[in-house]
């Protein structure tokens, strides 16, 4: 078993694992703003196109499950390079796919393969000693973040000069290529073997009942996350209707939601300080307000336009601050337990943001922006709620 560490891992290091979080992350949600053309392309009905991005969640979701506590399990490293490799064949599967079948099977197996920065992420907290933990987690965690946020301007506009082939296609080179990265920068990490898989899977019952951290931190991002997913299911529709933007247009606004990237660091620093819970408290506000100021944005001007922009900014801010703070608690409950009690956290708070597209969807269709905006307030103001119950 690797000793936890009495000196922070260097600069370079951080970097990597920052880098590979964000462009493995970004694999989930290239095929969000490429719905359309994918769909037409494939030959799928406009009630069936949602699958696009089902697929690849409905992997992910299992793969926090069944594949992340592998972490406690297997050589991190290799564990790590592994799932890589399988999620650049289903990558490549995906670009070469001219039907929907195989597609949607390749985006099941691309959910799966992205999973590994769930393992990185935890190994990250491995590697650095508690007084900087929160700080090498929320660096990583900004990289994670710039995935997510870059992704689907990089597909739409690699789309719009290309195809959406060359997205999957250009993904998963550099996946090979990330592969042989980690292969040699990574030091290896072997975690004890105590149990078997089959007990390592049952045991997580118990971590989720016996460990009131994990749920409250699970439940309050589910709140935010949901939130997160609903904004930026429906925002796209909101600018394309009242604001008449393109869909590079979407894009370059997509990019507003980068500056929240920067929360990471900040919360990291912040936890480690030990000032996670009125930290928690004002992340939650945050989204809150988010939504509350996107109600002026209703105009359709440019004024507007700006007021929605400040939105995303202050909603990816206190998302991507809450997610670090609650991997910061979570990750203090013991060196063994990190694979499996990040697959729950991550898995438990998954759903949210499933619900959340959902009822963003829903929102937008039955009362547009305003029902839409008062949808996404009463989710971190649940959560916000719940944490005001936290002794």
């Amino acid at each position: 078993m690797s000793p936890e560490k009495t000196e922070a891992p260097s600069r370079g290091l951080i970097a990597l694992l920052a880098t590979a979080c964000g462009l493995i992350v970004a694999n989930i949600y290239y095929a969000q703003p490429l719905i359309g053309p994918i769909s037409r392309s494939l030959g799928l009905s406009p009630q069936a196109a949602g699958l696009i991005v089902t697929m690849t969640q409905m992997g992910y979701g299992a793969g926090l499950l069944l594949i992340v506590p592998l972490g406690d399990l297997f050589e991190n490293r290799r564990l790590v390079i592994t799932i890589v490799l399988g999620g650049a064949l289903a990558l490549m599967a995906a670009a070469l796919s001219t039907h929907a079948l195989p597609f949607l099977t390749a985006a099941l197996f691309i959910g799966l393969g992205s999973v590994a920065v769930q393992v990185l992420v935890p190994y990250a907290a491995h590697l650095a000693p508690d007084a900087v933990r929160g700080r090498v987690v929320g660096t990583v965690m900004s990289g994670l973040m710039l995935g997510i946020m870059l992704s689907r301007p990089v597909a739409s506009f690699i789309t719009h000069v290309l195809s959406w082939h060359a997205v999957f296609m250009i993904s998963s080179a550099m996946m090979v290529a990330l592969v042989a990265v980690l292969r040699f920068a990574l030091p290896p990490r072997q975690p004890a073997h105590v149990l078997s898989y089959g007990a390592l899977l049952a045991s997580m019952g118990g971590l989720v009942r016996h460990t009131p951290v994990l749920r409250r931190r699970a439940l309050y991002h589910a709140g935010m996350f949901g939130a997160f997913s609903l904004f930026w299911t429906a925002v796209p529709l909101f600018l394309t209707e009242t604001f008449h933007l393109s869909q590079v247009g979407i894009a370059l606004f997509a990019l507003a939601g980068v500056a929240g990237a920067i929360a990471a660091p900040i919360a990291g620093h912040v936890a480690d300080r030990g000032w996670t819970k009125p930290a928690t408290g004002l992340a939650m506000l945050a989204g809150a307000l988010a939504f509350l100021i996107s109600r002026f944005a209703l105009s359709g001007s440019n004024v507007g336009l700006g007021i929605l922009v400040a939105a995303a900014i202050l909603l990816d801010f206190g998302i991507t601050a809450n997610l670090v703070l609650g991997q910061r608690a979570i990750y203090a409950l013991g060196a063994e337990l990190r694979g499996r009690l990040n697959g729950l956290y991550m898995a438990i708070f998954f759903v949210g943001g499933a619900v959340g597209s959902a009822l963003g969807g829903w929102a937008y269709a039955h009362g547009g922006w305003p029902l839409t905006a008062w949808a996404g307030l009463a989710l971190p103001v649940l959560a916000f709620a719940y944490y005001l119950t936290e002794r």
